[in-house]
């Protein structure tokens, strides 16, 4: 951080003294040229209870109170926030020369390195276990071991290999978006500007130091722009506001002074200190540090943070793992006392039991769930810059119905721009807007700025650059925050002896200084009343002519109009929104701002506001009657974070999956709450460690594009789980009857294996499938009852064609029992068959509209039909105990499967009609 240049403004207090030790004493005087700096209050998104208030607005409601002083340090004071300087010194041990090289070195060894203690990213191995606590793959596991017990060591190494694939590819992918997050750390400043000595008979000396090496006791400067590098207590000041947006919300700049009071609101209102992970707005100012590292508010912070509850991906997993372990622990104590009360058989069937259960689980699921959620993490970075830090994120956030966001970056850019200039009577009036732009212009000038505040930008934005240079400037009054109002004098060309004063600023600080009769004076007030009850900002604007050489006086004005702002809308905002509209996302914006300036960007956005809900009237709702109001409330007004964490839970207590953006520590325990949070890339380091996904910036057209790939990968997943256990399902069903039917086996375990193998091969292009256009309208749900109903209406299905084979096979072979390998032979083909007719038929992408050719689950289908047709009269079949087939039994099946894929077409446009009713009744 460079040391701050510019004019100077004279200062309350500042601290001299001939001695760095402990308990010098301290004196307070002036100092500071004599040209006084003029700036205009920067806009806020926070106004006060008066709508002309300073533009600088109060604090946000509800800030969080804490200790000034961190005891780590061991800073005390007394209750009304730390104490005075000379008791600050005294308790850090320092002075305001700054520390000498031998001190800060002995600190730094005691204190640690200036960083805030994030979680560290866990390693490749960690990320490995972790993936083995995944339900699906527990489920795999489980039975691996199970088959590995029962010595069915093909099954076992199979399962168990499955389980070790899906294992890499999750922590291989999740192991790229730690690093690719790691590398944004460097993306914030890294300096600081370091007041040191080198001994103490030394003279301090001014330098730049990595911001790791400051240590408490440091004198650091700051200037426009800097980030504050720890929790400092300010010396120096001058003109000094600082953004506090990610420790308490607040979207306006807040002021910040050396010798004022402790102030009300907390600790983050008290204007003597600064904190961590806020920055600098405007101004300049020395200051001690008083906590650096963990013991700062920031890191304080991080460490409230608990552990999140399970998201909507994790829920609906644990259902359907659920559906699967009931299927996987009845199913060989089934098959085993069948087979032992009708066919006498004892032990000797427990593999073939094994083999049964490992047919209805679907062991490619978290391969195939890992390499489509990978497959879209990957295309999101490459394409739109968004990493994915946990894969199941992607799943979540194609589950999201609801969107909160805060305002200010995300709806509008943190600046104003001018919406409308009146005049008295309301009308549009261009006059208004030249007076005030030429008003701005002089008062930069004067005030020798290096660029205007966030109004006078808006109103020299606007200005006709001709009209700006019809004026020459004479002089400036500064901005006063207790006045409220600016003046500037200006000299009109061609008028000789006589001057025009131009005052502009909050409508009740300029009213009272013009020449207007009461009820005018009342008019004008309501006409700037029902301005800003329009989320709008407002300024007056007031002239008067003096003669050339008189002291300019504001009063007896001549009231111009009115020049209303309102902020400027982020450029791909709208389209956005009616992204993620069309994509079945409702957005909810939760703020800590004024409510008429939320409701007023959700207008210009198109945003329809069905409700506002603010900050007080929300402390008085009980858990229940948020939840009922959330689901119909658009704008949550004077939001603190536990407001934004309560109404997250409320959501999600009403049924819906909730994604969270947020930039600040303040929105980090709503980010956490939420089913996927989502931070940009330049949002607090705490918070982007803890988000689900991280934005190349704070663009909603980003999260549109995350929709739609997490819809993709779920469409995908959801088909194949569908299609596996129907098919699954109905084949158990199959091998149970034929059990109890036939005198032998009706398949062996190596056939039972060799087919599984078989089936998950071509079911790996699911992942490659491309879903119907219709997937991706609407959020893609997990859900385990629809799932369950879906796999037992196609699996009885399933089951008929497979007993209808029995017919085809009695016909074929003269009876089932003549010939066990042919038996087994035409099984294992209809079987592959009926897979591949299903794949096609059922899969979302096969048959959507629009499809010019083949996709990767056609051409898959059609191979593993080929390996059905072909593999038992090769001689790998021969080894698997499998023969060739009469010609007749192929004509007969063909017959069979055509009415299974009739059966199939019909069963599917009743279940997506019975489903877009269900929809459409929500």
């Amino acid at each position: 951080m460079s040391a701050p240049t510019g004019p100077v403004r004279s200062v309350p207090a500042v601290l001299t003294t001939a001695s760095s030790t402990p308990g010098a004493v301290l004196q307070g005087g002036a100092t500071g040229p004599s040209s006084p700096v003029f700036a205009l209050p920067v806009a806020s998104d926070t106004p006060s209870d008066s709508p002309y208030s300073s533009p600088y607005g109060s604090p946000s409601p509800g800030a969080p109170v804490l200790r000034v002083l961190p005891s780590a340090v061991g800073v005390g004071g007394p209750a009304d926030g730390g104490g005075t300087l000379l008791e600050v010194f005294r308790e850090l041990g320092a002075g305001p020369r700054g520390l000498t090289e031998a001190q800060a070195e002995e600190r730094g060894a005691r204190f640690g390195e200036n960083a805030v203690p994030d979680a560290r990213d866990p390693s490749w191995p960690r990320l490995f276990a972790r993936s083995l606590r995944d339900p699906f793959t527990a489920v795999l596991l489980c039975l691996g071991l199970v088959s590995a017990a029962v010595f069915a060591w093909g099954t076992a190494s199979v399962i168990l290999l499955l389980v070790g694939v899906s294992c890499v590819l999750r922590a291989s992918g999740e192991h790229r978006a730690d690093r690719s997050t790691a590398g944004l750390r460097h993306l914030v400043a890294t300096t600081v500007t370091v007041q040191r000595r080198a001994d103490e008979d030394t003279a301090p000396v001014t330098r730049e130091l990595p911001v790791e090496d400051l240590v408490p006791g440091d004198v650091v400067r700051l200037g426009p722009g800097d980030l504050v590098p720890a929790d400092v207590r300010l010396l120096r000041s001058s003109g000094l506001t600082v953004h506090q947006a990610a420790l308490t919300g607040e979207s306006a700049p807040v002021e910040k002074s050396a010798g004022d009071g402790p102030g009300d609101g907390g600790a983050f209102q008290d204007p003597r200190y600064c904190f961590q992970g806020s920055s600098v707005a405007s101004g300049s100012a020395t200051a001690v540090v008083v906590a650096t590292g963990g013991d700062t508010r920031f890191a304080a912070a991080h460490r409230r943070t608990g552990k999140p509850p399970a998201t909507s991906f994790e829920r609906s997993v644990q259902g359907v793992s659920w559906i699967l372990i009931r299927f996987a622990l009845l199913t060989p104590p089934l098959v085993l006392m069948a087979n032992a009360a009708l066919r006498g058989r004892g032990l000797e069937t427990l593999p073939f039991a094994v083999a049964v259960a490992v047919g209805l689980t679907p062991e490619m699921l978290p391969v195939l769930v890992t390499t489509c959620l990978a497959r879209g993490a990957a295309l999101l970075a490459r394409s739109h810059g968004v990493i994915v830090r946990r894969l199941p994120a992607l799943h979540d956030i194609g589950a999201m119905d609801v969107l909160c966001v805060d305002k200010t970056g995300t709806l509008t850019q943190d600046r104003p721009v001018v919406h409308r200039a009146l005049d008295a009577g309301g009308r549009d009036d261009p006059e208004v807007l030249r007076w005030a732009s030429a008003a701005a212009w002089w008062s930069l000038q004067f005030a020798d700025l290096p660029a205007p505040d966030a109004l006078d930008e808006a109103l020299l934005d606007a200005a006709d650059e001709d009209a700006l240079m019809a004026y020459d400037g004479v002089t400036a009054l500064p901005f006063d925050p207790a006045r409220r109002l600016a003046t500037v004098v200006v000299r009109t060309p061609g008028r000789f002896g006589t001057h025009t004063l131009i005052t502009k600023g909050a409508v009740d600080a300029v009213l009272p200084r013009c020449s207007l009769s009461d009820d005018e004076r009342s008019r004008l007030r309501d006409l700037a009343d029902a301005q800003a009850a329009d989320g709008l900002r407002v300024l007056a604007v007031a002239t008067s002519e003096v003669p050339a050489g008189d002291r300019p006086r504001e009063h007896g004005l001549a009231f111009r109009g009115l020049v209303t702002l309102r902020d400027d809308l982020a450029p791909t905002a709208a389209e956005a929104l009616a992204q993620l509209a069309g994509r079945g996302v409702t957005v909810k914006v939760l703020t800590g701002d004024h409510p008429g300036t939320a409701v007023r960007a959700c207008r210009d956005l198109g945003i329809p506001v069905a409700a506002v809900l603010t900050a007080d009237r929300l402390n008085a709702l009980t858990d229940p009657e948020l939840t009922e109001l959330a689901r119909r409330t658009t704008v949550f007004a004077r939001c603190t974070p536990e407001h934004k964490t309560r109404i997250t839970r409320a959501l999600q207590a009403g049924g819906h999956t909730v994604g969270f953006l947020g930039d600040g520590v303040n929105d980090l325990p709503a980010l956490r709450t939420a089913d996927v949070g989502i931070a940009p890339r330049d949002a607090a380091g705490v918070t982007r460690q803890n988000a689900d996904l991280v934005l190349a910036g704070k663009d909603l057209t980003a999260i549109g594009h995350a929709v739609a790939a997490g819809r993709h990968a779920s469409g995908n997943i959801a088909t194949y789980l569908r299609i596996t256990l129907s098919s699954n399902l109905g084949n158990v069903i199959a091998m149970l009857s034929a059990g109890l039917l036939l005198p032998f086996l009706p398949m062996l375990p190596a056939q039972v294996l060799v087919q599984n193998l078989c089936f998950d091969a071509a079911q790996l292009a699911f992942a490659h499938d491309r879903p119907a256009p219709s997937a991706l309208r609407r959020p893609s749900v997990l859900a385990p009852r629809e799932l369950l109903r879906f796999i037992v209406g196609f699996g009885a299905l399933n089951a008929v064609a497979d007993l209808a084979t029995f017919g085809v096979l009695a016909l074929a072979l003269r009876g089932p029992g003549d010939d066990e390998a042919l038996f087994h032979s035409g099984w294992f083909t209809e079987n592959l068959l009926t897979q591949a007719v299903v794949m096609v038929l059922l899969s979302l992408g096969s048959l959507s509209r629009g499809a010019r050719r083949p996709g990767p689950v056609t051409w898959s289908a059609a191979a593993l039909a080929a390996t059905g047709l072909l593999l038992p009269a090769s001689p790998a079949g021969a080894a698997l105990g499998l023969g060739p087939l009469p010609g007749v039994y192929y004509g007969l099946l063909a017959a069979v499967l055509a009415l299974y894929a009739v059966g199939l077409l019909a069963a599917r446009t009743r279940h997506e009609r019975h489903r877009a009713g269900v929809l459409s009744s929500d």
